[in-house]
């Protein structure tokens, strides 16, 4: 399962984050598939930097976002937007009522 986590960098005692795509298997600090944006807790307010387009790909492709990225994704209405898109999985041929098509 691929997931949208946080990667720590930074010093001791003065964190930063990456987002990032990765594996669930990987280690936190281990081996990922993008970064798709940041994240620096100790300026205020807190800076978040999230591609966009990146992560509503990520997010239609499958990938679980953590609960703290969930909640960033939740602060730049990212997760809005993907829950109002309509799934590529989801989606089928049929009428405005949404009966499906029956061929003749």
């Amino acid at each position: 399962m691929v997931k949208i986590r946080l990667r720590r960098v930074g010093a001791k005692k003065k964190p930063a984050y990456r987002v990032v795509v990765a594996d669930s298997r990987a280690p936190r600090d281990g081996a990922f598939v993008e970064v798709i944006g940041h994240y620096n807790p100790l300026t205020e307010p807190p800076t978040v930097v999230i591609d966009e387009d990146k992560a509503l790909s990520w997010l239609k492709r499958g990938a679980q976002p953590s609960q703290t990225v969930a909640s960033l994704l939740t602060k730049l209405s990212i997760m809005e937007k993907f829950k109002g898109s309509p799934s590529p999985v989801t989606e089928q041929k049929g009428d405005s009522n949404g009966n499906a098509a029956t061929a003749s």
